[in-house]
């Protein structure tokens, strides 16, 4: 894939509860601006108001509203691991803040760490989207890459065969001693709307970009509009570890179509 790069920046990453979140990132896409006159802006509102309460009481939630040209399709996720409380949270900002950033566009997506929410003017459900990524990867490498490397593939292979289980509803997550001191933790997420098949094929692509973006790190987190995954050496999903306190990491993040 031709990477163009659009955003580069630095940011500390702490994981916190669900008040203090701010957004991954999120997609505006240009070329589905809202013309004069057109009702897709008043469905948009329509349909999140849809989205939002339904969301936290199953994780996900795909619906459409509207006719014709003026129909608008949108998709509402949660990470599985979290609250409902803090899925309800989560997709209340998400819905307020992609509406803010992405005011005149049909196509528009936004990234939280608990959870995800796009609509678009053209039907998308079911389909594997890789277009537009977001990687952060931590800017510390490991001592030994080589056994990590071993191990992280291994956890990997482990979650992402959990993730395709009908039961698990596209999640997978796990974690392994790399020593007495050092554990490696994981998860991956497919959207609610993805086959088996189709969430294989996002994570493997989207896990393809550990080599690529974050070889040898500490940590990394890539995040499609079909798909997530991410590893750390610190808990990041639920429930946390509780003998571990050290939350804060300094990463990397980049933005590609």
């Amino acid at each position: 894939m031709s990477l163009f790069f659009k955003i580069f920046f630095l940011l500390l990453i702490c994981s916190c509860n669900a008040e203090s979140q701010e957004p991954l990132g999120n997609f505006c896409n240009e070329n589905t601006n809202i013309t004069a006159g057109s009702k897709l802006s008043a469905n948009i509102d329509q349909l999140l108001a849809e989205l939002v309460p339904e969301t936290p009481s199953s994780g996900f939630v795909s619906a459409s509203f509207g006719k014709e040209q003026d129909q608008i399709h949108g998709l509402s996720q949660c990470r599985q691991d979290v609250s409902k409380e803090d899925c309800s949270i989560c997709i209340q900002d998400a819905a307020k803040e992609i509406r803010k950033k992405c005011p005149d566009q049909a196509d528009s997506r936004i990234w939280y760490d608990y959870c995800f929410l796009r609509y678009s003017n053209q039907s998308f459900v079911g389909k594997v989207d890789t277009s537009f990524g977001i990687i952060y990867w931590n800017l510390e490498n490991v001592s030994d890459p080589e056994a990590f490397n071993k191990e992280l593939r291994s956890l990997m292979d482990e979650i992402k065969a959990e993730a395709v289980m009908a039961k698990n509803k596209g999640l997978g997550k796990g974690k392994t001693e790399l020593s007495s001191f050092v554990t490696l933790y994981a998860l991956v997420q497919c959207t609610g709307d993805l086959s088996d098949l189709s969430c294989a094929q996002c994570l493997a692509i989207a896990e393809n970009n550990f080599g690529t973006f974050c070889s040898n790190s500490k940590g990394c987190r890539v995040l499609y509009s079909s798909c997530y995954v991410r590893y750390e050496l610190y808990p990041f999903f639920f429930p946390l570890d509780t003998n571990i306190t050290e939350l804060n990491n300094t990463e990397m993040a980049i933005v590609y179509p």
